[in-house]
Order: C-alpha cells, then sequence, then structure tokens
C-alpha cells in the first residue's frame, strides 16, 4: 500500500509530517544529534532493520538535511553529517521531548534527560515566539493566509 504524500501541500505541518512521519525518521535525527555518524552505529543503536535505515538516511540525503561523507574508499563507507537544514530540525525534536517528558511518564519523571554541556543542568526545551521571547500557546495564536508577495 502507497502512502499518501504530503510534501506539496500548503500547510507547514503536512510538509513536516511528509518527511518524519514514520516512527525511525524522528530516532535517526535523534542519534545524529548526539553524535553517531556512521551506519553501523546508527543500525546497532536502534535495531532498525538495515533496509528501513538506508531508506531514511536516503530520503534525509535527498532532502538536504543530511550530508553523506566517505570515510574509507575499500570498501566504500560512509558518514553521515547534519546540514545546517538538519541542524534547524533540532527544536521539533526538543519540543517532541518536552512534549513527552511531560505527558508521557505519569507520576515518574524520565530517566534519560538533556543536561547543558557546559553546566550539566537539566535543560527543558520550551517553544517561544521569535519576536517577542514569550511562549507559545495555541490560545493566542490561529492559522491565516501569509501576506501576498
Amino acid at each position: 500500500m502507497r502512502r499518501t504524500r504530503f510534501d506539496d501541500w500548503p500547510c507547514p505541518i503536512a510538509r513536516a509530517t511528509d518527511l518524519i512521519g514514520d516512527w525511525w525518521t524522528p530516532l535517526v535525527l535523534r542519534d545524529l544529534f548526539f553524535g553517531l555518524r556512521r551506519f553501523d552505529e546508527i543500525q546497532r543503536e536502534l535495531g532498525i532493520p538495515r533496509s528501513v535505515l538506508t531508506q531514511r538516511l536516503d530520503r534525509l540525503v535527498e532532502e538536504g538535511m543530511v550530508t553523506k561523507v566517505a570515510y574509507e574508499e575499500h570498501p566504500p563507507r560512509f558518514e553521515y553529517r547534519l546540514t545546517d537544514k538538519g541542524r534547524d530540525f533540532w527544536g521539533v525534536l526538543a519540543a517532541m521531548w518536552r512534549w513527552a517528558s511531560d505527558h508521557q511518564w505519569g507520576d515518574e519523571s524520565p530517566s534519560i534527560v538533556l543536561k547543558d554541556r557546559d553546566t550539566g543542568r537539566v535543560v527543558r526545551p520550551l517553544v517561544v515566539d521569535e519576536a517577542t521571547g514569550e511562549p507559545l500557546d495555541v490560545r493566542t495564536v490561529r492559522i491565516g493566509r501569509a501576506p501576498a508577495g
């Protein structure tokens, strides 16, 4: 069965879902963000089937989120590195991290947290408006058409 594509829809959420709308792609990106670069490392960490990982990495390369860099010629071996576009996706994963940390553990806390590299302080991501720095609240925003031009 072929899945519906959303890559040409006018909605940003639909287009993002087209790219990451499976359970493996966000996890592959998470591992890239936290320093894994080689196919075998990612495959071992996730336990993902090799064919599925190949498909996900190929799509991320095709979308310009990841670049494939040779580190060995014989046999050919590659590292996968986030591009600027890929690194810009961190905010999406951070928002997912916060939401799941707040709502998927019940009365407990997750055993894995984000920490500041320098201080070791626990970091709790928050989505804010770029112009004001205020946290976004669905009750104070609406969807509208972009200005012409």
